[in-house]
């Protein structure tokens, strides 16, 4: 038993001590999309382009820790601020309600380093908790269920010298229901906060 602790010991002090660690500043364009296939991404790529930003805007913008490990993994958690806004339409009155939504996320993904430092793929679960909640639109009143929610990111990063260009793919393990209840009729408008995305990053790693 002491032998295998000891060997443990000696493996774990080993990753830590060949373990590089890289800082980084990104900030990532969002814009709807559907399920991870190719047809969904090229599609929700058209649409950003042709809505010229309307009804897509969002970004987020945070800080990135890079631990290359062995053999070419690495670990790479993240803390970002993230808003974009979902816009609906209540089907009486046919009025337009731009929901803005502003949260934190915090990925822990799990990499390979395809080529050297140049190139990486990567892919993991992201904590969100909702910043925002129960606002007034208009005569609308939001109602927000769950605060906490968690889903998953995969894509991949290009480093040329300090500058990082990467592209994501968001999806949901959990949905964010929400509804917006008009005062006046009780009208109520019924979506989900936590949209899969595309994101389109550029980053500083000092």
């Amino acid at each position: 038993m002491k032998i295998k602790l000891l060997a443990t010991a000696l493996v774990f002090t080993s990753v830590c001590a060949s373990a590089q660690v890289a800082v980084a500043v990104k900030a990532h364009g969002l814009f709807p999309a559907g399920k991870p296939t190719w047809e969904s991404v090229k599609a929700g790529a058209e649409e950003a382009f042709e809505a010229e930003g309307k009804t897509n805007v969002g970004f987020n913008a945070g800080l990135s820790v890079k631990v290359n490990l062995v053999s070419g993994l690495f670990v790479m958690p993240e803390l970002y601020y993230t808003t974009f806004t979902n816009e609906l339409t209540e089907p009486i009155t046919d009025s337009k309600i731009e929901a803005k939504s502003n949260r934190a996320d915090l990925p822990v993904l799990l990499g390979y380093n395809v080529w050297g430092e140049t190139v990486g793929i990567y892919a993991g679960p992201v904590a969100s908790y909702n910043l925002s909640s129960e606002n007034q639109y208009n005569d609308f009143k939001e109602n927000a269920e769950n605060n906490f929610t968690v889903g998953y990111q995969l894509g991949a990063q290009v480093k040329i010298r300090s500058i990082i260009i990467s592209g994501r793919y968001e999806g949901s393990f959990s949905k964010d229901q929400r509804e917006f209840i008009n005062n006046n009729t009780d009208a109520v408008i019924r979506y989900d906060n936590r949209p899969s995305m595309l994101m389109a990053g550029l980053g500083y790693q000092f």
